[in-house]
């Protein structure tokens, strides 16, 4: 049997679990680069009975399911993958299977860059590496006293808004439902509406699962009610916002800087806007990417795999068995 592993950007993939009971049984072949055309794409990975996918990096939509016939089980790291045709899957037999993750990392990356940008750290660093002139170049603002605006109060909002709280920030969130209920028992302040969180905040951070009705949240006209030089921060997923128009803000001004750890499309192309605005910090889609994350990921996925070939999967996605 062949397994393939997708993605594997860092190169670790084998490296982060005991593989021995599934090399007992199949030829693992690890891939450390993303195809994104698709007909190179479904030529690589059509001799394979078992995909393990790191996230969302390699979408895996009916147009591409149609062209792997071999295909027999399909494994994502985490158990939520908007990139997977679930019920197309499904339609073909394939059982889809996921793995746990550690919650707080990308909370914590999401702080990290808020800190980051807030206080000019890369600009500061780069100079001070370079034995730039002067000495200081920027000057930073404070956390403490200001208004933090969280949109999204679940777990990775709830964590980030502890984390407000313990700087010092007036914190204030807003969620679809119930915002009230959920501010309260965190403590913070809400927002009636998603405009109000907006036009009141200093810094807005985004902890919305990316929907049809989340797609976008973020347009022009959103931007606009923020306060001027204010910052946003999404670490989420990058079609919350609106791309175009949050460079336009980026680029007059009008936003003060923005913080990013995803996009539109992963890797972001070379030459892109968001790679060279200097109030940009932005980061490879790394809130994830931990030691103990890949390796709660791949031992579960080495899990997924030995129970599959044992004919009693678990951690089933899609209702396949």
């Amino acid at each position: 049997m062949k397994i393939a592993l997708l993605d594997d950007y860092q190169g670790v993939a084998l490296d982060c679990a005991d593989w021995s009971a599934v090399q007992a049984k199949a030829e693992i072949t690890v891939f450390s680069d993303t195809i994104t055309d698709l007909d190179a794409l479904a030529a690589r990975l059509a001799p394979f009975e078992i995909l393990g996918i790191m996230r969302e990096r390699t979408p895996f939509r009916e147009s591409l399911l149609a062209r792997l016939p071999a295909l027999k089980l399909l494994i994502t790291t985490g158990m939520n993958n908007a990139s997977i045709d679930m019920a197309a899957a499904a339609a073909r037999g394939v059982v889809v299977c996921g793995t746990r993750g550690i919650e707080g990392s990308a909370a914590e990356l999401t702080w990290a860059l808020l800190m980051a940008l807030a206080r000019h750290i890369p600009e500061e660093a780069n100079n001070l590496r370079a034995g730039g002139e002067p000495w200081q170049r920027t000057v930073g603002s404070d956390l403490a006293g200001k208004t933090l605006g969280i949109i999204g109060l679940g777990r990775l909002g709830s964590l980030v808004a502890r984390y407000g709280l313990a700087f010092g920030m007036n914190v204030v969130g807003w969620t679809r439902s119930d915002a009230a209920g959920r501010a309260g028992k965190l403590g913070i302040g809400h927002a009636a509406s998603l405009d109000e969180l907006l036009s009141t905040a200093d810094m807005v951070t985004l902890h919305l699962r990316l929907n049809g009705e989340t797609r976008g949240i973020i347009g022009a006209r959103e931007l606009r009610l923020m306060k001027p030089g204010a910052l946003l921060v999404n670490t989420s997923r990058g079609p919350l916002v609106e791309e175009a128009a949050l460079v336009a803000a980026l680029s007059s001004g009008a936003l003060g800087g923005a913080a990013l750890d995803v996009f539109d499309r992963e890797p972001l192309p070379a030459g892109h806007p968001l790679r060279t605005l200097p109030n940009v910090v932005a980061t490879p889609h790394i809130g994830y990417v931990t030691e103990g994350t890949y390796r709660l990921y791949f031992e579960e996925a080495v899990g997924d795999i030995v129970a599959w070939l044992d004919g009693a999967p678990v951690r089933v996605l899609n209702g396949v068995s």
